[in-house]
Parts: C-alpha cells; structure tokens; sequence
C-alpha cells in the first residue's frame, strides 16, 4: 500500500509537470519559446518521447500488473524504451545546438546517458530471467525520467531563498536532480532490507535454540 501510494503521488506530479509544459509551449509562440524557437523540432521531439514515458512509468510499477497481465506488461515497457530513445534523440539535438555553457550542456549529457545506461542494465537483467534486479533498476531509471521535475522543484527551492541562479549552479542541481533521487531510493530500500531481515534472523535464531534444547 506504501509504495501504491508513492507510484500515485508520482503520478500526479508528473501529470501536472505535463500539463504545465504543454500549457507552455502548445503556442507557436516566440516568446514562450525563447532560446528553443529555432530549434523547437528538438524540443517537440524530446518532450514527446519524454511524456511517454513520464506517463507509462508508474504503470510499469503496479504490484499486480506484471503478474496479472505479462504480456500487456512486456509491451507497454517495450513502448517506454521507445519513448525514452525518441526523448534521448530530442535531447541529442538540445544539447549540441545549445548555446549554453559547458558545464550546463554536459550536465544534460550525464543525465541522458545516466537514462540510457539505467534502462540497458535493466533490459540486460530481464533477459537473463532476474526480475527483482530488472525491477530495482527500472525503478533508477524511472527516477531519471522524473529529473526534469526535480530540476524544477530545486530551482523553485533556490529562488525561494533569493538565490540567483547562475551557471554552475544550475550545472549543479541539473547533476542532484538525477543523482539525489536514486541515493535516496537505495537508502531507503537498504534500510527495509535491514528491517525486514532482523525478524528472519531471530526466527532463525530461535529454531536454532529449540533444536539445540531438544
């Protein structure tokens, strides 16, 4: 129920982030466009692909679904990769007609890899049959995919403390907004390990004691 509950925040958050975006650039507008006028194709490119895979994610992650419907769930995660190499070619194009400065250009590259990487290490896992790694990396994956949100709720954090943004800054959040997540999940599942293996080792413990009196 816990992670039920954490899928379907997700899930509102990321819609919401969607339509935000949509309600942005839905007009051929210069002006809303700024910077990405001249190369909107990209962006229309990437963000098509990312909202993709920004909806199809928490489907994937439904405890029942897999086991329920297998098929229906190879198929919609084949649709997902798709949608995250259609984004990654968006963001290709982004990134190299970009005239922001380096530090900002590869921190968007380290991103996209860090994608693409957690997706191949995840496909690798399921076809060689090992579901619960499969799971646990597509779950990294999936947290990349949310970094553009990250990003955004970073950002607003620092403009809140009248921060100005400057470039290494923003470099700097654009690397936290994939790489925090992530550290924070495997906290946290490292953590329910550790506590679900204490009751184990008692039980085992005890068996062991009543064997030993017997």
């Amino acid at each position: 129920m816990g992670w039920a509950l954490v899928w379907l925040a997700l899930g509102v958050i990321s819609i919401e982030f969607l339509l935000t975006v949509y309600g942005k650039y839905h007009h051929p507008d210069p002006g809303a466009y700024t910077m990405f006028w001249s190369r909107r194709g990209w962006l229309w490119t990437h963000l098509a692909g990312g909202a993709l895979t920004v909806a199809l994610g928490p489907l994937q992650f439904l405890t029942r679904w897999p086991r329920a419907y297998p098929r229906l769930h190879r198929w919609t995660g084949r649709i997902y990769l798709v949608g995250m190499l259609i984004a990654c070619a968006g963001a290709t194009g982004l990134i190299a007609t970009s005239p922001a400065p380096f530090e900002i250009r590869s921190a968007f590259a380290a991103t996209a890899l860090a994608w693409l990487t957690t997706a191949l290490v995840a496909l690798i896992a399921i076809r060689r049959g090992l579901v619960r790694p499969h799971r646990r990396w597509m779950i990294r994956n999936y947290l990349v995919t949310l970094s553009p949100i990250t990003f955004r709720i970073l950002l607003q954090a620092q403009i809140a403390m009248e921060l100005v943004p400057s470039p290494a800054t923003i470099a700097t959040l654009l690397w936290l907004s994939w790489l925090l997540p992530p550290l924070i999940y495997e906290g946290a599942y490292r953590t329910v390990d550790l506590v679900r293996a204490v009751p184990a080792q008692r039980a085992g413990m005890g068996a062991r004691s009543r064997r030993a009196s017997t």
